[in-house]
């Protein structure tokens, strides 16, 4: 249920923040009532780590790479965690799988979801290996298996099949408590993506954990209309080096009205469930800047305080702005627009708008309209 009341979600997040707020509360996220649901998007720098709390029972998805592992670990610790009922493992990339061999040293863990492939790293095989040692057998999991789990149950979503792209064989689940929903992608990219669609299987979430950090390659349009979020979370590091995440698909979740959460500006994110409704530990950062975006301002940053040092800010020149020339006709001139958002396009495939669903119109009418021109393509 997307459409809910905001004196219900106000009240269930001043629980939730007194709960997290006190000190060595019993009450832990999860016990919060008796058809609670709470998801930790946990902050792990470049990577993802998601601990899922319900009825009794604790789900982690990945564990973020092996310089966190310690603060996985403990950050359980701390939510009273003792045994891990699933672990999955959505694929075995090092920043997603790192920390896993840990929790699986530190914690009773009953059962192991991985992806059926080989991958050729030494922490594949310690992964495993420890998985043996505790007397652990993985397990594969096949598209439209379901698991009871807590207060609600999950179902994997994909992959269907192995790909050379390791990220496209991501183990993806669609959580769901009471009427809310939750996805998490891995690092599932389109080609992945587009099979889920074919499925025709129920895609429709309230939280999307955006696919790959939210890069270039993954959250395709077709994604974001089969699942229709009412937020986004992305999990990846400040000033990551691999500009994650990218301009592209922050444009589509601004252009699709969608509030997002972010570990790099937020840290550790937390949501409850109540099987209604949706309350966060904190409000959205709608900061929908693209990773290299920051990073290249970060660096313009630093390097502006090294030319103008205190010695000679005095001395520092004024910061000259040109008014935009808006004489020009634009009467006659045709533009594209989206389907939702506010700008138009010179092109209907510029990237930042589904080409399929675009139209023409004059420039004119769509200033008229409220339309600002895209940054992007002008």
């Amino acid at each position: 249920m997307k459409k809910q009341s905001k004196l219900m979600t106000f009240l269930m997040s001043l629980l939730l923040a007194f709960m997290l707020a006190v000190p060595g509360n019993a009450v832990s996220t999860q016990a919060a009532g008796q058809g609670d649901m709470a998801v930790h998007f946990i902050d792990v720098g470049q990577g993802l780590a998601i601990l899922v709390q319900s009825g009794g029972e604790n789900l982690l998805y990945d564990g973020g790479n092996r310089a966190h592992a310690d603060e996985v670990v403990q950050y359980l610790k701390n939510q009273q965690v003792e045994t891990i009922d699933y672990m999955i493992s959505s694929h075995y990339d090092e920043d997603h799988l790192g920390g896993l061999v840990k929790c699986l040293d530190n914690f009773e863990v009953e059962h192991v979801l991985g992806s059926d492939y080989v991958h050729t790293s030494d922490l594949f095989n310690t992964f495993m290996n420890t998985a043996t040692a505790h007397a652990i057998i993985v397990e594969y999991p096949s598209v439209g298996d379901t698991y009871e789990f807590g207060t609600g149950s999950f179902t994997v979503m994909a992959p269907d099949g192995i790909s050379q792209n390791s990220n496209d064989n991501s183990v993806v689940i669609r959580l769901v408590n009471g009427n809310n929903s939750f996805m998490f992608m891995g690092d599932a990219e389109e080609t992945s993506e587009q099979d889920m669609i074919s499925t025709g299987m129920n895609l429709d979430c309230d939280v999307l954990s955006l696919g790959h950090h939210g890069s270039a390659s993954s959250t395709s349009w077709d994604l974001l209309e089969a699942s229709t979020p009412s937020w986004a979370v992305i999990s990846c590091g400040q000033d990551n080096s691999y500009g994650h995440p990218a301009a592209s698909t922050m444009e589509k979740l601004r252009d699709m009205n969608i509030p997002v959460y972010r570990t790099d500006d937020q840290g550790t994110i937390i949501a409850l469930s109540d099987g209604d409704t949706i309350s966060w530990n904190q409000e959205p950062c709608n900061d929908y800047t693209a990773g290299d975006a920051k990073q290249q301002s970060a660096n313009s940053d630093t390097s502006q305080a090294a030319q103008y040092s205190s010695e000679d800010t005095a001395s520092a020149p004024a910061v000259e702005t040109e008014t935009p020339d808006t004489s020009s006709d634009t009467q006659g001139r045709t533009v594209w627009i989206s389907a939702t958002g506010s700008k138009y396009h010179s092109r209907p495939d510029c990237g930042n708008m589904n080409p399929n669903k675009a139209t023409q119109e004059t420039e004119a009418q769509a200033l008229s309209q409220g339309y600002e021109a895209c940054k992007k393509c002008w």
